[in-house]
């Protein structure tokens, strides 16, 4: 079955910074395009970013872009968003997420919370 499990999030300063990571299982992971949503208490799911199955293209919001970055490592399985000049308006949950088989799967989740 089709697994995914996040870990790095954690209590940051502004202008500090975090590497997310989740680990995927149950499907072939280089064949499938994976995304990062993040979501705020009181405000809509929204979409961080992709990254293609080779990993050679990537695509992010506007209000991230030039600060986050998604990489990936096939041989491990793990796609990875890295998060420099964290601002208050960073905090929310983060999520991995891979359609596969016509269904969205997501990890559990976890904490990203920028405060001084």
């Amino acid at each position: 079955q089709v697994q995914l499990v996040e870990s790095g999030g954690g209590l940051v300063q502004p202008g500090g910074s975090l590497r997310l990571s989740c680990a995927a299982s149950g499907f072939t992971f280089s064949l499938y395009a994976m995304r990062w949503y993040r979501q705020a208490p009181g405000k809509e799911r929204e979409l961080v970013g992709t990254i293609t199955s080779a990993g050679w293209r990537t695509n992010y919001a506007d209000s991230v872009k030039g600060r986050f970055t998604i990489s990936r490592g096939n041989a491990k399985n793990t796609v990875y968003l890295q998060m420099n000049s964290l601002k208050p308006e960073d905090t929310a949950v983060y999520y991995c997420n891979v359609l596969w088989q016509q269904y969205e799967y997501w990890g559990q989740g976890t904490q990203v919370t920028v405060s001084s």
